[in-house]
């Protein structure tokens, strides 16, 4: 069972950045990263993926201000967000997919409002 541990969410004005982390309890070189997130009342939606091949895939709704990113050597995975907007409010997910089977993290709470 792989662990996904999110850091780095908060508070944010529009036109703001953040940098999300995802750690994960194994060993990733293997794994497709990705970040999800859901904002309230809305189905969980994809955000970015970056495969085990370092090949990278963005919603259009994110495409040119978030980029993500992956340390294997780290175990970990980092979605840097620039040009906020309050429609990127949501709870941020890190998912993990492997052979298969697939891992969520617990959640970190990203509001972007003046």
């Amino acid at each position: 069972q792989v662990q996904l541990v999110e850091f780095g969410g908060g508070l944010v004005q529009p036109g703001g950045s953040l940098r999300l982390s995802c750690a994960a309890s194994e060993n990733i070189f293997k794994m497709h990263m990705g970040w999800y997130r859901q904002a309230p009342g809305k189905q969980r939606e994809f955000v970015a993926l970056i495969t085990f091949e370092g090949t990278s895939d963005y919603a259009n709704s994110v495409k040119g201000r978030f980029t993500i990113s992956r340390d294997d050597a780290k175990n970990t995975v980092y979605l840097q967000m620039n040009s906020l907007k309050p429609q990127d409010t949501a709870v941020y997910y890190c998912h993990a997919m492997m052979g298969g089977l697939a891992y969520w993290g617990q959640g970190t709470q990203v509001d972007v409002s003046s």
